[in-house]
This record gives C-alpha cells, structure tokens and sequence, in this order.
C-alpha cells in the first residue's frame, strides 16, 4: 500500500463501515501507522488527504487556512452530486461552513447560552426529564426494554426543545427527518427531509419573531433588535445547526456509552463506587466511540505544510477525530475502556474555531443520564450480547439502532 510521502494514494476509500462496536477499523490502525497523512479515495469521487494522527489532526483544526465552507469547489464530500452541490449553495451557510470573521460574528452571540454557568441553571430540569423516562421504564411490565426508545431519543430530545423553545408536540417531526438526513436513504428522502425541516424551522423562526419568549432564540431575537435589525435567514440557520446536531449525537451516545459501561463491567463498577469519576468516564466513552467521524473535512486555501507533509491550495483534508482519539501517541493502550484515563484531550467535539458548541450540555446530559440510570437501575443488564446489537454507520454518524436491556 503505497502512502502519501510522494502523494500517491494510499488504497483506501471512504467512507468506512464500523464491523465492531469496540474497535475503529484496521484500515485506520494501519494507515496511521503507515503515515499520519495519507491520500485516500472519496465514494463520491475524487481524492482527499485523510489526517488519522493526533498531533496532524488538531493542527488542521486550528489552521485558519483550512475553509469549512462546503460550498467552495474541491471541499471533500462523501455525496457529490449536482443535486446535493445545487441544495449546498442555494442555501445560507450554516454555521459549521463558515470561515474566519464571519464565523466568529455568527458564533460569538450564541456561546454565553452554552457556557457551564448557564446550563448549571437546566440542570434540574435535565435530571426530572430523566427520572420521568426512567420512571416510564421501571413502570412497564414488558422486558426487555428498547433503551434507545425508552431513553436515548427522547432525553436529548426534549432537552432541546426546552433550551431552544420548541414545542416538543413537534419533536417527533424534526427527530425523524434529522434522522433521515444523517442515514444512507435515497437522494430523494434526504432532500425531501432538507426542505421540510427547513421550512419547519423557517416558520419557527417566525412565530419566534412574533412571540419572542425566554429561551435562546427569544434571547437571541431581543438581542438583534436592540441593534435595529433581527437576521431572520441567520437564525433559520442557527435554529437548523443546533436542532439536527442537538439530540442524534447525543442520543447515539447516551445508546453507546452504556454498551460500553455493561460490557465492562469492571469500569462500570469504578463509576458506581464513586460518582465523582463520572465526567472522568464521559469524556473516556466520547473518546472511545467518538461517534462522528469524517465531519472534520476542510479545503485548503492555501499551501501548507501539516506534519511534514505538503498539501496544496485547493485540496481536500479530512481530519478524522475517530482515528486521532485512538492513536497511541495520545493515549496509551487506546483500545482499552479506561474511565480513570483523563481523555480531556480528546477530538470527539472537534478542536479549534468550530470546536463543538454544544459540548458542554452534551457532557451534562450524559453525565445525569449515566449517573442516574445505573444508580436507579443497578441491574440493568443487556438483553442480548454486545456483538449482536443492531450497530449502525449512517454516512459518518455512527450509533445503535435498537439497544434491548433488562433487568
């Protein structure tokens, strides 16, 4: 296998399907090992730099040079076709596509809605959401119980109904076409779901503008009017940006980590001792599945040099964070679940300008879901072996369909 030294391609294509629960693909280990940068080939087509070390990844991430914006020519899709291109740049850029300035002014007003102090002040709701489904649980006669249904979709679900507003009467709507976007169905269903989505939200926004209240977008509408003028199209994209990435990472998440902790159970016995190692144990979990892999892709603006290697203005680099959160380099024996490791360091929410928003309520929900399941529950058990769990790659989004547990 020929790697990327003098730019030639190294023998792989991507995306690549997960075939176990509790490793990142060979393929990975062996072109990390090979070369930190390598060029692989796209399904779509066309070629890309992949970034699997560490070191390589969080370099690209914090280089201004690197453009997220989709929309540019050469910028490493997993889709490309005339439709999905036309779709990309008929639309406003969401925040995650944009660059420098204009990024930093689109996020800059939303980050004092994330930061710990303000979502210290959600945290009781957080845990009545979560003793109400648990609750439900531990109400039925039936066994096993699909966690994924039960628990899973719904916490993060009306946890973002309630940070953003949105009657959670609607979530099954948004939830099922954000699903549809993120899975491998047809071009037509994916488009379908685009466009109902964003009118939905288009008309959310409205009524928000009618009748702002105290939640983020009503914050964010008052804000905009004390500066003479409310950007309708940039909140549509605010609003789309955080309702399709605010609850299906998390969900598959809340589904994985506790795969993870039952089917180990000498780490979950660590957490059920001492609750003060479970931020510990999230972020080891978000590490050791790292669940969104391949988002991290960028276009080069300009030629720079990453880890020895040149890469051109015009090419595309994918930063994967699944391959960098299992490299030996940063984490020693990666493929073991350490809840005790301290994996702060880890790329699982991105690194650099678009680091992940949102992280902060990810970790908080976790955390209650985690903490407050295994105490209430402490015989909660798989229904089934770990290995024949209906694991799912949907693109790049990588999860559990159905999770059966008992106790």
């Amino acid at each position: 296998m020929t790697t990327n030294i003098n730019g030639e391609l190294a023998g792989l294509e991507l995306p690549v399907e997960r075939s176990c629960p509790f490793a990142s693909p060979a393929a990975y280990e062996r072109l990390r090992e090979q070369a930190p940068i390598s060029k692989v080939r796209l399904s779509s087509g066309g070629e890309a730099w992949w970034v699997s070390g560490h070191e390589e990844a969080r370099a690209v991430l914090a280089d201004g040079r690197f453009s997220s914006d989709k929309r540019k020519d050469g910028f490493p899709l997993f889709t490309l076709d005339a439709a999905t291109l036309k779709q990309l740049r008929s639309q406003p850029p969401l925040m995650l596509g944009m660059d420098g300035a204009e990024h930093a002014a689109a996020r800059r007003p939303v980050i004092g809605e994330f930061t710990v102090k303000r979502l210290a002040a959600l945290r009781p709701r957080i845990q009545d959401i979560v003793d109400h489904f648990i609750d439900d649980m531990l109400a039925t006669d039936q066994r096993p119980v699909d966690l994924v249904q039960a628990l899973s979709l719904p916490v993060p679900s009306l946890v973002i109904c309630e940070l953003l507003g949105v009657p959670y009467t609607d979530h099954d709507f948004f939830q099922s076409r954000t699903t549809m976007m993120v899975r491998r169905t047809s071009l037509e269903d994916r488009q379908r779901a685009f466009a109902e989505l964003r009118a939905y939200i288009d008309d959310l926004v409205t009524r928000k503008e009618s009748e702002p209240g105290d939640d983020l977008f009503g914050r964010q509408i008052a804000r905009q009017r004390q500066k003479g003028t409310v950007d309708h199209a940039g909140l549509v994209s605010l609003a789309f940006l955080l309702l399709t990435a605010g609850h299906e990472t998390t969900a598959n998440m809340i589904s994985l980590g506790v795969v993870g902790l039952l089917s180990h159970p000498e780490q979950l016995a660590l957490v059920k001792a001492d609750s003060s190692r479970t931020p510990m144990a999230v972020e080891e979990l978000l590490r050791y599945f790292t669940i969104a892999d391949g988002v991290t892709s960028r276009l080069a603006t300009e030629d720079v040099q990453i880890g020895g290697v040149s890469i051109k203005a015009g090419e595309g680099v994918i930063a994967s964070t699944l391959s960098a959160n299992w490299d030996p380099a940063a984490f020693k024996n990666p493929a073991e679940l350490d809840v005790e490791r301290g994996a702060r360091h880890h790329l699982a929410f991105g690194f650099g300008p678009h680091q992940c928003l949102g992280q902060n309520l990810a970790r908080m929900e976790l955390q209650i879901v985690f903490d407050t399941l295994f105490r209430r529950i402490p015989t909660l058990r798989l229904a089934a072996p770990a290995e024949d769990l209906p694991f799912k790659t949907d693109a790049v989004i990588y999860g559990v369909h159905e999770l059966p547990v008992t106790w």
